[in-house]
């Protein structure tokens, strides 16, 4: 008998603004998944992602379906995928029967959830900035494969960026290194979309992971693409990654540590900014933790001090009279000479690490079970809500 594979997706929206409490949370939806009179196997994924913030443990959910049901699941191959924008694939789980493997950074962070009988889920423990994406489900046997994708999102907080050369000094692989030096990772455009519905209003185009350059405007004027026109993300497009330059927007999320200020009763320059930190059990904060700690942490601080990079800035969460304006924020007061001694410090004491649960189960394989199996059946993704 001819064996067919379907794979669909379960997702679950984590939103504690939309969902009423205690009625929707962590419910999954189900999609419902059917055959045409061909054979040909239809997938029916849902609209939607899973929700989580850097540090925590998230499921990527996945479930497949095969004819006959008494198939050896010894024969079954789970592989999980990480999806980017330019279609490259980076490996990220394989499990053929018992063996399993891991791949790359995911190693000791991911497991299958092995919740019954055509489960493909995964776990990722300990959630990084980089995993953020979308990510493909395949399973597998000797005659059939099937397909499904899901969407991991991290909670966090986007903030634009040039370093103390200037505005628009940047290509797109000086933006990348500037964003990972200050704790961060290059913004998505749907990061950056969201982040203006939030109010974010910024005159300088930067880049964006994709290779695009974009910028949000809220507040509409003429030296930020004339008055006249609609607020929105203004969008210059696909940019020549070596030879243009412009700012940066970077993404961050939650801290494993906390950002403080450095209670002193002298102004500091930089070199004794960082004497300070150190003497204190902790190290001068990154921009990308400050914005992670007035995001999450609610820092709210109306002392200028020195960041990382050289930066002078302070977090505000309560806007008020003589701290900068009347909106929330991170202020920031440029890149001032390192010698003088005007400002304090604002120090990040990491959390001490725990031990993630799980164990490694990385095995070795054959290069067949490793080797993207490529298939010569055509599969129909079809997405309605239900």
């Amino acid at each position: 008998m001819k064996m067919s594979f379907v794979v669909f997706i379960l997702t679950s929206v984590l939103s504690v603004t939309s969902l009423p409490a205690n009625t929707e949370k962590g419910r999954r939806k189900v999609v419902h998944v059917l055959e045409d009179d061909t054979g040909a196997v239809i997938v029916q994924t849902a609209p939607g992602k899973v929700v989580t913030h850097r540090g925590g443990s998230i499921t990527l959910p996945c479930r497949f379906h095969h004819e006959p049901e008494n198939t050896d699941p010894a024969r079954i191959r789970i592989k999980w995928t990480k999806v980017t924008d330019a279609f490259q694939f980076e490996d990220v789980f394989v499990a053929l029967g018992k063996q399993q493997r891991v791949f790359g950074s995911y190693r000791g962070r991911v497991f299958l959830e092995q919740a019954g009988p055509g489960d493909a889920s995964v776990i990722i423990q300990n959630v990084t900035l980089e995993d953020y994406g979308r990510y493909e489900c395949e399973v597998t046997n000797d005659m059939e494969d099937d397909t499904g994708f899901v969407n991991l999102d991290l909670e966090g907080v986007v903030f634009p960026y040039y370093p103390r050369e200037g505005r628009y000094k940047l290509n797109y692989h000086q933006a990348e290194d500037s964003c990972k030096q200050q704790d961060a990772i290059l913004a998505s455009h749907s990061q950056l979309h969201k982040a203006w519905l939030e109010g974010l209003d910024w005159c300088n185009a930067g880049w964006l992971e994709d290779g695009s350059v974009q910028y949000p405007i809220s507040h509409p004027r003429d030296q930020c693409g004339r008055k006249d026109t609609p607020a929105g993300v203004r969008n210059y497009g696909y940019r020549h990654k070596e030879d243009e330059r412009y700012d940066a927007f970077c993404f961050t999320s939650k801290l494993n540590g906390k950002v403080y200020f450095l209670k002193r009763f002298k102004k500091v320059n930089y070199a004794e900014a960082v004497k300070a930190c150190i003497r204190d059990g902790s190290v001068v904060a990154k921009v990308g933790q400050l914005y992670a700690a007035w995001k999450f942490q609610l820092l709210d601080r109306c002392e200028a001090g020195w960041l990382e990079d050289g930066s002078i800035r302070y977090p505000i969460v309560n806007p008020r009279s003589r701290c900068g304006g009347s909106q929330p924020g991170v202020r920031h007061l440029g890149f001032p000479d390192k010698k003088f001694r005007l400002y304090g410090v604002y120090c990040f004491r990491k959390n001490k690490d725990e031990t993630a649960g799980g164990t490694d189960t990385t095995k070795s394989f054959t290069d067949s079970l490793t080797k993207r199996k490529s298939s010569n059946s055509i599969s129909m993704n079809v997405t309605r809500v239900i």
